[in-house]
């Protein structure tokens, strides 16, 4: 791929990892939290350390920085082995920081100072310098009234443009949360989610990488179901949903089996007014990675069983081991109108603090 070929792709990339390690947050947090983890040895759960190799290691191995560091971890090598090669007109950042602060339970206090020193970190680390790289608010979801109070400190920065939230064992769509929601709205922010746990079943977590892998739709399919059967959408109608790094192509049978039970038991939902179909393809964008392997045909066909092809948004999922190229991901042969959207119109239209990039084009 020659470096003219990559820079007509006018790319938006809506998943990119950077990563903090809790010594990076340190200049950021204030007392008693600091001291947990300088002096009583606060450890990042589950999966830290990433620089320990595994089978199903998280990320690329060539993504590791140079020094030693873990990947996605510093601005200029991410630059140099992403950003510049590609031609990215934007990258959307989505962090790595585990366990999100949204799913640490117990503490509250030190889940919002850990949200609140990534923010900042992320802000002076990255936004700040770097034109075309975007943040996500990182908040203490569980504590909703810190919550707001995280997007009201940060969620105005222009490049800032939605609030991360995990999905793992919560149900976001249930009214406990929607001060969150409403935060959001105000200040132009969408939301985000990102799967953070593996999916669970009967309680058990899955015996294998292979099964967690392969079951994240289902993860993401309960999330949007509960979205927008507790009616989210109809009480903040300038609010969209951001699905990242679970695909597209499991949505047309969940819209179709939304939309019959719907029909059945709209009675239990009366503040639902639409069906779930038009609610998703008016609120919800799915990012294309993981992408399986398609042909055009069964790529379109995907397209018109979701009813829209402006709700789907291209993502490499740097720099975790499954990324996708933007160069190869897609089937050959694709129209040049419907790779324009998936590659920037649509995530241009979804986020309105990208609004300017609309008029540059």
């Amino acid at each position: 791929m020659s470096q003219k070929q990559a820079t007509k792709l006018h790319l938006i990339d809506t998943d990119i990892h950077e990563r903090a390690q809790y010594k990076d947050l340190l200049p950021y947090l204030e007392q008693p939290y600091k001291r947990y983890i300088t002096d009583n040895h606060w450890l990042q759960e589950k999966h830290m350390p990433y620089t320990q190799p595994s089978v199903a290691g998280v990320d690329r191995a060539d993504a590791r920085v140079p020094d030693g560091r873990p990947a996605g971890s510093d601005l200029s090598f991410m630059q140099e082995q992403l950003l510049d090669p590609i031609g990215h007109d934007v990258g959307i950042l989505t962090g790595a920081l585990d366990p999100s602060p949204s799913s640490m339970h117990g503490w509250y206090e030190m889940a919002t100072a850990l949200a609140s020193a990534y923010n900042d970190w992320q802000i002076d680390t990255w936004l700040d310098q770097d034109e075309r790289l975007y943040g996500s608010v990182h908040i203490a979801a569980q504590d909703p009234q810190s919550a707001v109070k995280e997007i009201e400190r940060v969620g105005s920065h222009p490049k800032m443009v939605q609030v991360l939230l995990p999905i793992d064992d919560q149900l976001w769509g249930e009214p406990f949360y929607h001060p969150i929601f409403e935060a959001a709205e105000r200040h132009e922010l969408m939301i985000g989610m990102h799967h953070n746990e593996p999916p669970v079943y009967y309680g058990k977590w899955p015996r294998y990488f292979i099964e967690w892998h392969t079951l994240i739709p289902t993860a993401h399919m309960n999330i949007v179901t509960n979205m927008v059967f507790n009616g989210v959408f109809e009480k903040f109608p300038r609010l969209k949903l951001m699905m990242i790094e679970g695909g597209f192509t499991h949505m047309p049978f969940l819209m179709r089996k939304m939309d019959q039970q719907y029909k059945d038991l709209r009675h239990e939902v009366p503040w639902l007014k639409r069906k779930p179909s038009d609610v998703i393809r008016e609120h919800m964008c799915f990012t294309t990675q993981p992408l399986e392997e398609m042909t055009k045909k069964e790529f379109m066909q995907v397209m018109e069983q979701m009813g829209s092809d402006e709700i789907v948004s291209f993502s490499t999922d740097y720099p975790h081991w499954d990324y996708d190229s933007p160069f190869d991901a897609l089937p050959p042969g694709l129209d040049e109108d419907l790779k324009r959207k998936l590659f920037s119109e649509n995530a241009k239209a979804f986020y309105p603090k990208l609004k300017h990039l609309r008029k540059e084009r």
